[in-house]
Order: C-alpha cells, then sequence, then structure tokens
C-alpha cells in the first residue's frame, strides 16, 4: 500500500476547514495552517500560526512533498482592516501560487466567494461563472476578493501545471460558521431595508465542506458556483430562523449605512447593503454536473439551527 500524499490546507481556524480536515484526514496526511491564530489539532495534523508572506511558510513547501493545496484561509471583511485583508489575500494567494510552482504541487484548490459579483438591480437571475465580477464597483470591502479572484484566474491560465480549481459558493451557514449571515441570523433580532426583500441561497457547513472534498478529489480546473437548486426571500429567511425584524428605512440610500455604522450591526455591516437590496443569484449546475454534486440539507434544516439557538 502507497503512503497516503500530504496535504496543506488553510485557514485551520474555520469551522468549515475544520470539516474539510475531518473527512480527508483518513486518506491524506494532513499539514494545516492559518494566518490568523494558532489551532490546536489531533497529534498527528501538524498546525501552524503562519504569514504566508513570511519565510517560514516556504519551510512548510521545503519540509514536506505536498500533492495538493486547499487554499480555504480566505479572510473576510468582517475579520480585519483592509489593508490586512489584501496582504494576505492578495499578496498572500500569489505567493501560495508561487511556492505552488516553485516546489511542483500539482493541484490547488482556492475557496472564493459568490459576493465578486456584486449586488446590483441590473444583475441577471441565476449569474453564471462568465459573468463579470462587479463588486470593486460597489465597495472598497470586496476589492481584495476581487483580486484574489483575478489573481488565481491568471495563475490558472497561465499555469495550466497547477489544475486550479475555484469555487464561488452562496452564502454559507450552520453550526460554528461566523461570517456575516450567520452572524445576523443567530441574533434575535434582524434588521431588514424597507421595500426590499431579495431572493438569496443558502448552503449548509456540511455540504460545502463536501462539495469542496468532490472538487479536490475529481481535480477539473475551472471555475465553478456552488449553491442548491433552491432559494428564499431574505425577508422569509428571517422569519424561518427566529428572527424579530428591525425595520430599516431605505431613503435616501446613505441613511440604511449610517444606521448599520451606528449601531455596529455585525450581521448587517455597510459594504453587504446592496446585497440585502438585490438579488444576487447564482447558477450552480455545472458545478451540480461536473461534480454529481447533490446537496443533502434543505432550507428549512438550514434554518432549524439558528431557530433553535433561541429557544
Amino acid at each position: 500500500m502507497s503512503e497516503r500524499p500530504y496535504l496543506l490546507i488553510t485557514g485551520a481556524a474555520g469551522a468549515l476547514t475544520q470539516q474539510v480536515i475531518r473527512r480527508l484526514r483518513r486518506n491524506y496526511r494532513l499539514v494545516v495552517c492559518d494566518a490568523r491564530r494558532e489551532v490546536t489539532m489531533p497529534a498527528d495534523i501538524p498546525s501552524f500560526h503562519i504569514d504566508f508572506n513570511k519565510r517560514l511558510f516556504e519551510d512548510l513547501f521545503r519540509q514536506y512533498p505536498f500533492s495538493g493545496v486547499i487554499h480555504l484561509g480566505r479572510i473576510g471583511p468582517n475579520e480585519s482592516t483592509r489593508m490586512y485583508r489584501y496582504n494576505a489575500n492578495v499578496l498572500g494567494t500569489q505567493r501560495l501560487f508561487d511556492l505552488s510552482i516553485k516546489y511542483g504541487v500539482p493541484q490547488v484548490l482556492v475557496l472564493s466567494t459568490y459576493f465578486v459579483y456584486g449586488a446590483s438591480p441590473y444583475n441577471p437571475a441565476m449569474l453564471t461563472e462568465t459573468a463579470p465580477l462587479k463588486a470593486a464597483e460597489i465597495t472598497m470591502d470586496l476589492v481584495d476578493s476581487v483580486e484574489l479572484e483575478n489573481l488565481s484566474n491568471i495563475y490558472l491560465w497561465k499555469h495550466p501545471q497547477l489544475n486550479i480549481t475555484i469555487l464561488r459558493p452562496c452564502n454559507i451557514l450552520g453550526p460554528g460558521v461566523n461570517n456575516s449571515m450567520s452572524v445576523l441570523f443567530s441574533s434575535l433580532r434582524a434588521p431588514v431595508l424597507a421595500g426590499f426583500s431579495p431572493v438569496m441561497q443558502f448552503i449548509h457547513l456540511e455540504d460545502m465542506a463536501e462539495a469542496i472534498v468532490l472538487a479536490y478529489e475529481k481535480n477539473k480546473p475551472g471555475i465553478y458556483n456552488v449553491a442548491p437548486d433552491d432559494w428564499v426571500s431574505y425577508q422569509r429567511m428571517v422569519q424561518l430562523c427566529g428572527c424579530k425584524k428591525i425595520l430599516v428605512p431605505s431613503i435616501p440610500p446613505a441613511l440604511p449605512v449610517f444606521i448599520a455604522k451606528r449601531m455596529e450591526w455585525k450581521g448587517f455591516p455597510p459594504y453587504l447593503l446592496q446585497f440585502f437590496k438585490y438579488s444576487t443569484t447564482i447558477n450552480g449546475h455545472l458545478f451540480r454536473d461536473t461534480f454529481e454534486f447533490n446537496p443533502q440539507y434543505t432550507l428549512q434544516e438550514i434554518a432549524t439551527h439558528y431557530r433553535l439557538l433561541k429557544d
């Protein structure tokens, strides 16, 4: 029996990454790291708190003959300053790609987000992977997310030996998730913009972990949206999660931004306000058909977790 291959996974502190680690641990010798903090792992999984732009990051590539990298360590807009995020998400990812080329890593998977499409009244329904990435035109807080995507696209086509797969999931929810949407639905009260209830898509943490494992193990490079076939209006999801609505005036446009900043609503940050006004739905059929992906959790089951938090 051949030895299990080495696999580097970034973003070890995240709940999604923990689910991916649990699924891959049996078949791979895992090495994990996170730029945000030290993460305690079982003795057989080396764990590092490391800046991708420091020399110590290259030491991992020297020490372990990685057969692949699963890059889940994108720092979200709710986690740090713009400058820190740019250095970590864009420059750090570029260094990860360059080290993968230098040390002959044959496969890299990158987790992006549907936020890169931006929210606009002119967006068509069910955006495909070829739609333009307009988030940077709407808010500076998503510039690093778009730049990370553009960088990944460049390496995807310029360096085919890396076999890069880019995943753009819809909103990820579930136990332990700490993104803006999860924080919002965990709260007793959820702000809603008067006159708006955009259609949204949600995928459960465990379904997304399965999608990542499928994409890595089947190794079919490209760009893929990841989303179930069902969707729900935002205000309906607020009800399903057991939150009480806080009506926020939407006119003039600067008013809800001012209120969100003043109230410091972590689940309703100013950079996402356009997404609470206009629908941004993505077409996940390419991923579904390519990888035979079938999400197991329904919207009702996803919402139940948040509703039970309030009981």
